[in-house]
């Protein structure tokens, strides 16, 4: 039975709608939400979140959370509620899925370096939000610069996550944007289910980020707010449970999607606490100025490089590095793409470094800067 307040009012041909024409749509069994699902699923980007940072840096410990594990929560979590709700939990699925692949390497710090790095460098870039460059990553620079091809909820849901916002209650905007022209995070999802994404994205982490810190050692149980313990539990499981029965019953109550007055407080509560003790700890941020060497690193030598060879892509085997070649083999696969999508290279060591994972960064950086033993040169050569 469908619910009488989540209704989605946008015509379903507009929110099915592809950036292309795919006539395999009509006879698919998947359905178009859940293709799209399966889309992003195989995409090198999904791949790639495996060794991307949540909030704990390269964690040796399997058991902390990846950027792959956040994403697989917030798609169950969102599809729970939709199904509590009437709504499509395979669009759910899909939005949930893909709303992290322009993650930078080292989660939101590697995010906010490379913005400056945009903004020192003049370009015309929007500003760099992980939200929409998902959209950029799903549009365009997955599968070669041909894009997965999604569906518009589903780029929509992505686009407007804003997973770092924090509202009460929140509802669709049912507007047909043109999402290509965002450049700022202030629009909402234009569907129920984008909406219930963007607020499971909090569900997701608020808990987890504070059972791997517990874990970790970064945080005492005790030192945890006993109001937000007694009204959301002090165990990832409990307060994703909290969260998502209120979320549920409020959604009911009021026709939004969000928290109760007496589950809110204690969800900026227990927010503030980790953004004091965790996300703005000691721990986490001595690691900040060693992740900007890093990235800046990259981007200097990437830019001096692309600078002396240009589009002579074979020419970037001569620096006698892996980085070099790989890069210029991206450029060489990407060429069409920044020649007629973007009308230039300019954005093109940015896109190479944002897709990048945590070891691969740290792996390249120490690559171009310490010499390989001379001996490994001569081993390559025989094998050639």
């Amino acid at each position: 039975m469908e619910s009488l307040f989540f209704q989605n009012p946008l015509p379903l041909e507009e929110l099915k709608k592809r950036l292309r024409p795919r006539p395999k749509d009509a006879v698919d069994l998947r359905g178009v939400y859940f293709r799209d699902t399966t889309a992003i699923i195989h995409s090198y980007p999904f791949r790639r979140l495996k060794h991307k940072t949540q909030v704990f840096f390269a964690p040796k410990n399997d058991h902390i959370c990846t950027r792959i594990e956040h994403v697989m929560h917030v798609s169950t979590i969102s599809a729970t509620i939709c199904r509590a709700l009437s709504l499509d939990s395979d669009l759910a699925w899909a939005i949930g899925l893909g709303h992290d692949l322009g993650h930078t390497p080292f989660g939101h710090l590697g995010e906010r370096i490379l913005r400056n790095i945009i903004q020192e460098r003049g370009l015309s870039f929007p500003e760099f939000h992980h939200e929409l460059y998902s959209l950029r990553m799903v549009d365009h620079l997955s599968n070669y610069g041909r894009g997965l091809n999604l569906s518009y909820a589903v780029r929509d849901g992505i686009a407007t996550h804003c997973g770092e916002k924090y509202e009460q209650r929140i509802e669709p905007d049912f507007i047909i944007k043109d999402l290509s022209s965002l450049t700022n995070l202030d629009r909402y999802p234009a569907t129920w289910e984008g909406c219930v994404v963007r607020m499971a994205d909090k569900v997701a982490y608020l808990g987890r980020d504070l059972e791997d810190a517990l874990q970790l050692k970064i945080i005492r149980r005790d030192q945890i707010p006993k109001g937000a313990v007694r009204v959301l539990g002090d165990s990832n499981s409990e307060i994703i449970n909290t969260l998502v029965n209120d979320m549920i019953l409020e959604a009911n109550r009021e026709g939004k999607i969000g928290f109760s007055d007496t589950v809110f407080e204690a969800v900026l509560t227990l927010k503030a606490f980790n953004y004091r003790t965790i996300y703005e700890g000691p721990v986490l941020t001595s690691y900040h100025d060693y992740f900007e060497r890093i990235l800046r690193t990259l981007h200097s030598y990437l830019m001096h490089t692309f600078v002396k060879y240009g589009e002579e892509f074979h020419a970037y085997r001569s620096e006698n590095n892996r980085l070099a070649i790989r890069f210029g083999d991206y450029l060489s696969k990407m060429a069409h793409f920044y020649r007629e999508v973007d009308g230039d290279f300019r954005y093109a060591v940015i896109d190479y470094i944002a897709g990048m994972t945590d070891d691969y960064a740290m792996e390249c950086v120490q690559e171009i800067m310490i010499p390989r033993k001379f001996e490994y040169r001569f081993d390559e050569e025989a094998l050639t």
